[in-house]
């Protein structure tokens, strides 16, 4: 039995809806959406991360009789909620950009369309799950930008929570990550899984020499050896002697890294080991990848800084109430316009304008229209691109997007995005959204 999501929430979810049950306006027909007012530390695009993790969530979200009991207990709402709750599916309509998709601020990254009860419910798992694997695959993709081509393997699980180590793990997976070290996520995901040893298997040892022998004995002279416990150099010397030229990899994980890399090269060309990779880790962010690009390293470990965002944790999004239909059934554009937090309101769709090469140029958000509508609009400008798609429709979920075929589809979905993107997009100082959201 799959374990409920409904207490991944924040108590005025549910108070909400008891309120709004007694005034007899939890059944109004709403739309809500998610979006970013602005881009985190004043990056040029974020990518959107975290859709088919929401989706499976959203279709687990049930009040089951201990959930029903714990509310009754701690009397967080009356009988007729607990009774509501208790018959809850999302029954509604979600679209939302693709999974991989980059976007901006004002972007309606997902459109959540149903009674106000079932839409508002959700807003604590919607924001939780796209703040955090949104952020993680924005960090992600500015790592992949600047690796040339070299691989890179999310290492952060030690340093962020259990559950957000595997949310990270595929967020960076899908941002063009090649593996990552956590297991949950190649079970649950489908990421491709990587590791050997660390400093304390060659502390366990009586000599490294002995380390060696042990790991090159269990995994053959392809594994990475971790050459920097005591003596780089020694390092490198042993690990070939041991493994042979044909050692797999060395990894680095101290040092000043573009003065050891070039070092370590050179060392283990000298002893015949030409095909031998480098790998190294420490401390790895976009910057010092970048830092990294015209040393001989073969391929990168990052930990800490990817699955903390490179500084932003969270991508700033919010979860809006925009448009209701009135009592004559007709929608009815709403909101928030203190100064500090203005938001856009109606029933929106958008759309991606290219110019005559591919290139984007700017992200047009239709105000007033169908978010289900797939054409484009009536008057493109060069090669438009409708972004938002249906991912459930009257409670029935799109399996495309879910398990982890749906996480193969937002990786080989995202590589084609940074395609379109402008060159200045991947500049690592700080500037504005590379493209302008327009509204019309």
């Amino acid at each position: 039995m799959t374990e409920s999501s409904a207490f991944r929430t924040d108590r005025y979810e549910l108070t909400m809806v008891d309120a709004a049950i007694q005034s007899g306006t939890a059944d109004r027909e709403c739309q809500f959406e998610a979006f970013a007012r602005r881009l985190p530390s004043g990056r040029r695009y974020g990518i959107v991360a975290g859709t088919g993790r929401l989706l499976e969530l959203i279709r687990s979200f049930r009040f089951e009789d201990a959930e029903l009991t714990w509310l009754r207990d701690n009397k967080v709402v009356r009988e007729p909620t607990l009774d509501w709750l208790a018959n809850y599916a999302f029954r509604g309509n979600i679209w939302g950009y693709q999974e991989g998709e980059a976007y901006f601020p004002g972007s309606p990254l997902v459109t959540v369309d149903g009674s106000f009860a079932e839409c508002v419910i959700l807003e604590t798992l919607i924001l939780s799950v796209l703040n955090y694997d949104s952020s993680v695959a924005s960090a992600a993709a500015r790592m992949v930008s600047v690796s040339l081509g070299r691989p890179l393997a999310e290492m952060g699980s030690r340093r962020t929570g259990e559950y957000s180590a595997v949310a990270a793990a595929r967020a960076a997976y899908i941002a063009g990550f090649a593996s990552t070290s956590n297991l949950e996520a190649g079970r649950s995901w489908g990421v491709p899984t990587m590791g050997t040893a660390a400093h304390s298997f060659t502390l366990l040892h009586d000599s490294e020499e002995d380390a060696f022998r042990a790991q090159v004995a269990a995994f053959g002279p392809a594994t990475t050896l971790l050459v920097d416990t005591f003596d780089v150099e020694k390092g490198i010397r042993l690990a070939v002697d041991v493994a042979g030229p044909e050692l797999g990899s060395i990894r680095i994980d101290s040092g000043d890294l573009p003065t050891v890399a070039a070092s370590a090269r050179a060392r283990l060309d000298s002893l015949g080991a030409v095909n031998t990779r480098i790998t190294v880790t420490s401390d790895l962010d976009e910057y010092s990848i970048a830092a990294l690009s015209a040393s001989p390293v073969d391929a990168f470990g990052v930990g800490t800084s990817v699955v903390t965002g490179s500084g932003s944790p969270a991508a700033g999004m919010v979860y809006k109430l925009v448009a209701h239909r009135d009592d004559a059934g007709e929608w009815v554009s709403v909101a928030k316009t203190s100064p500090a937090k203005i938001s856009v309101g109606g029933r929106k769709r958008s759309v991606r304008q290219l110019d005559a090469a591919g290139i984007a140029r700017a992200e047009v958000v239709l105000i007033g229209e169908d978010p289900a509508d797939a054409a484009p609009p009536a008057e493109p400008e060069g090669r438009d691109r409708v972004l938002l798609v249906p991912l459930v429709t009257a409670g029935v979920f799109d399996d495309r997007y879910l398990g982890t075929a749906g996480t193969l589809l937002a990786r080989a979905h995202h590589a084609s995005v940074m395609q379109e993107l402008p060159m200045e997009a991947f500049r690592l100082g700080r500037g504005d959204p590379v493209l302008p959201t327009l509204y019309r």
